[in-house]
């Protein structure tokens, strides 16, 4: 995709990011079809907003939620630091389609990932250069007005649904020694549980998440940098949410990380 194109593609975009209504679809003539041009307009919309990103998220980590937004799998996205908000802050929903929030593991770059050899990063490599894992509270949107089937080449255009993103404080606990994929996950609303998973919803383990998420940028001439915050795919189904509502992520002896709708 050349970059002319891919600038237009972003300016589209960046247009619906200052509004709080939704678009239809990227113009046929700049419309990113593959994966590598979704990545190459995504760069492109990072430096349109002026924002500096903190970090990514991986969204359909799951087959029901990449059967949900029609894509073939998980997708990356950049996340803005203008809209990384500490626990507990209020977000508003305003212009925001999905109205849902998701309960997500983050983990924090101490140093750059970058390939060793011409092999896929493994696991154990990747964790290496994990410095500290935080919960987090994921609130998505699209820019699409049907982002169902906007497919994943422009839903990576659009960093992959990201929004707002509550990130909770590093953990002080041991937490390397514990089992992420069998970690309990719930989300209470107004102080009823009204949803539960399993770390392992992530792509099988938030573990394994975070490494696809190294190779896939590498594989598109990017990488994981130091400082860098992950979240790395929701551990329950996503929780629909209204305006004034207050709403925890617990994780039972990891800790929790809450956000209060805005009225």
């Amino acid at each position: 995709m050349v970059k002319a194109s891919a600038q237009a593609a972003a300016q589209q975009l960046f247009s619906a990011w200052q509004t709080p209504r939704q678009m239809d679809f990227i113009e046929e003539a700049v419309r990113p079809q593959i994966r590598a041009e979704g990545y190459a307009v995504q760069q492109a919309l990072l430096a349109a907003t002026g924002d500096k990103s903190i970090g990514w998220k991986i969204a359909a980590t799951s087959a029901a939620g990449q059967q949900h937004i029609g894509v073939s799998g998980p997708i990356a996205g950049r996340l803005l630091a203008s809209r990384c908000l500490p626990d507990g802050a209020p977000v508003s929903m305003r212009g925001n389609v999905m109205r849902v929030i998701e309960a997500e593991f983050a983990f924090r770059l101490g140093s750059d990932v970058k390939p060793l050899d011409s092999t896929a990063l493994t696991v154990e490599q990747v964790m290496a250069q994990v410095a500290d894992l935080h919960l987090a509270i994921e609130i998505p949107n699209s820019r699409y007005q049907d982002f169902l089937t906007a497919g994943e080449a422009q839903l990576i255009a659009d960093f992959a649904c990201a929004s707002h993103m509550v990130l909770g404080a590093a953990l002080a606990t041991e937490w390397r020694h514990v089992d992420l994929a069998a970690q309990v996950v719930q989300v209470s609303r107004e102080g009823e549980v009204v949803a539960q998973g399993l770390g392992a919803n992530a792509l099988g383990d938030p573990l394994v998440a975070l490494t696809w998420l190294a190779n896939e940028l590498i594989s598109h001439g990017m990488h994981l940098k130091a400082g860098e915050v992950v979240i790395t795919g929701t551990c329950v189904v996503p929780v629909p949410v209204q305006e004034s509502q207050t709403l925890k992520a617990q994780f039972p002896g990891l800790g929790e990380v809450g956000v209060v709708i805005a009225p």
